[in-house]
């Protein structure tokens, strides 16, 4: 049996795939960009080669895509893509948060995002009030006590703020899910999981339904 853990990193290529998939995650790769191979490979500070690696990794996942005589752009989701990564976070975040509990290493990772989003807000930075968002949805998944479902929901996170970059306004996108974990997590450290999972469970559906809102919207510029 393998012993390496499936969150870290067994060869260059697959640490710069993490690190490409971390940049999505983060909202500093938008949909639909063009990657320059020659920009990124010289920022990253590595060979095209092993860049390259990592694009037929994150091509195959579905989050760059490679057309002929065009080099490859960030993939851009359609609706049926986003409604089934909201399917994939209600099946994975709603059964991990049901097994959530006041000490464990999650809910202390929850704690930090909520910190940091609050932070965040106060500094008017709506990207990195997104990024705090992805933070908390991600320490959920901790609870879970799986480091295969952490690794899979990465994939996951990067896809859903591909979703995010359709729209126009992140202060409007964000600003109400600050307030909304804070209560989640409240829930989690009073040692209420039930009610925090009947809370994510609304959270959920609000954010599914403002980002098919915004692809709509995107399509009929």
């Amino acid at each position: 049996m393998n012993d390496v853990s499936p969150s870290l990193p067994r060869s260059l290529g697959e640490s710069i795939t993490q690190k490409v998939r971390r940049m999505l995650v983060e909202g500093e790769l938008a949909p639909g960009q063009r990657l320059s191979e020659a920009a990124l490979a010289e920022s990253l500070q590595i060979s095209r080669n092993t860049l390259r690696e990592a694009f037929r990794v994150l091509t195959r996942e579905g989050l760059l895509k490679h057309e002929p005589n065009r080099g490859v752009t960030v993939a851009e989701p359609d609706m049926a893509s986003i409604i089934d990564i909201y399917r994939v976070r209600r099946f994975i975040e709603c059964k991990a948060i049901a097994q959530g509990y006041p000490l464990h290493p999650g809910a202390l990772h929850m704690r930090e995002a909520v910190e940091v989003g609050i932070r965040a807000r106060e500094a008017k930075d709506w990207m990195a009030v997104g990024t705090a968002n992805m933070m908390f949805h991600k320490a959920i998944v901790e609870l879970a006590d799986s480091p295969r479902l952490v690794v899979f929901y990465g994939q996951i996170s990067a896809e859903l703020r591909l979703a995010f970059g359709l729209l126009d306004d992140p202060e409007f996108l964000h600003m109400p899910y600050i307030d909304m974990n804070a209560s989640i997590l409240r829930c989690i450290e009073e040692g209420r999981p039930e009610e925090a999972t009947q809370m994510l469970e609304a959270y959920l559906v609000q954010s599914e339904r403002t980002v098919l809102a915004a692809y709509e919207r995107s399509m009929n510029r």
